[in-house]
């Protein structure tokens, strides 16, 4: 069998392996497809204006072999052996050397060595490789994140940044195989301002986006600002939520305070459906334990947990917290407006630095809020 020769085949596909983060098996089937397509241009440009040869089907019954011992390709078709041949790329003559040497009957179908000469392949042909292989190894790369992390989009993961970009920050992720890694994007605006992004730091992250479409750009985004983080850490965290003894109701976060003095802040309302259980004691942990790892791995955000209510009075009430509420007033209960009542030595607190604990209640609860003052007693 005749063979087309690459030099350093094997190092080539370890090294576009490395470079793109993808198993052996992955390259070599992006390489055979490139190759292909190489042989495709190499038939049509001595196709002697065979019509045929444009079809986009027309090579379906066509495959490229490698051989890594030997570093080269072959070229094969397969045949089905004829009396008398009509279409010489889709059939063989029963009296050839090729169906005498598989000792094949008649209807049989043979796999034919078609390999062009080294020399025959020509320059266009390689380049029309090269331009390929670059397409299918992002087709392979795609193909790789679907399988391996589509269906962990909307969950936590450990991530440790690689670089930067005008974009943000290049994160890896770990696909659990063969120690690869997948890389993700963290966009400038779901970075928090205390994070160190410096290379090789370590973060837990929200995987929000998995693209489906081949891109030199990473398939994966993800978030540090998402309240899906808070929720996904704390389920993680939390052991009467992993076992879903108590469940999270409702998530308000302010992770990029516009004022830089301020503290990033969450509120959760948490609840749970056995009266034996203290949904709040629960996510808290001894004295706090399990609020303070998470926030400690969210470079010092407060996470305050709430406990829900279905009475929107209630609620407001324990929303605003730390403030002391007098009285809530549903205004408008359609449209969910609703003033809050506070002393005046409560204000501050209830509005917040920044109205910040003002703008988190309103969003727990899903009621716009008002606030009115009264003389303290």
């Amino acid at each position: 069998m005749s063979m087309v020769t690459l030099p350093g085949l094997s190092t080539l596909i370890e090294s576009m392996s490395q470079q793109r983060n993808l198993p052996a098996s992955a390259v070599q089937e992006a390489l055979q497809e490139a190759l292909l397509k190489g042989y495709e241009r190499y038939r049509r440009q001595h196709g002697e204006d065979d019509p045929n040869l444009l079809s986009e089907d027309y090579f379906e019954n066509f495959s490229v072999q490698l051989d890594l011992q030997a570093e080269g390709f072959r070229v094969v078709a397969r045949k089905t052996i004829v009396e008398q041949v009509s279409q010489p790329d889709r059939e063989i003559s029963i009296a050839s050397k090729g169906a005498q040497r598989a000792r094949a009957s008649l209807g049989q179908v043979v796999m034919v060595d078609v390999t062009p000469k080294q020399e025959a392949f020509g320059r266009l042909a390689a380049h029309q490789t090269k331009m390929v292989l670059t397409q299918k190894l992002q087709e392979q790369q795609c193909k790789f994140v679907q399988t391996h992390f589509a269906h962990l989009r909307g969950t936590v993961l450990d991530a440790t940044v690689r670089r930067h970009d005008r974009r943000g920050v290049i994160l890896a992720i770990d696909s659990g195989v063969d120690g690869l890694h997948v890389e993700a994007e963290l966009p400038h605006y779901d970075k928090l301002p205390n994070d160190d992004y410096t290379e090789d730091a370590h973060f837990k992250v929200y995987l929000k986006k998995v693209y489906d479409n081949p891109s030199s750009r990473p398939l994966l985004r993800v978030s540090r600002a998402s309240s899906h983080l808070i929720e996904g850490l704390l389920v993680e965290t939390v052991p009467a939520l992993r076992e879903q003894q108590v469940e999270i109701k409702a998530i308000s976060r302010d992770a990029i305070p516009r004022d830089r003095e301020v503290t990033p802040r969450s509120k959760v309302a948490v609840a749970s459906a056995d009266p034996a259980i203290d949904p709040v004691a629960a996510c808290l942990g001894d004295n706090g334990e399990l609020v303070t790892a998470i926030g400690a791995q969210m470079n010092g955000e407060k996470i305050e947990i709430l406990p829900w209510s279905e009475d929107p009075i209630a609620l407001i009430a324990t929303a605003l917290s730390p403030a002391q509420v007098r009285e809530v007033r549903l205004l408008d209960e359609e449209g969910r407006e609703a003033v809050v009542v506070v002393a005046a030595d409560q204000e501050a607190l209830a509005n917040g630095p920044n109205a910040q604990n003002l703008h988190l209640a309103a969003r727990l609860t899903g009621w716009k809020l008002k606030l009115e003052t009264v003389a303290a007693e």
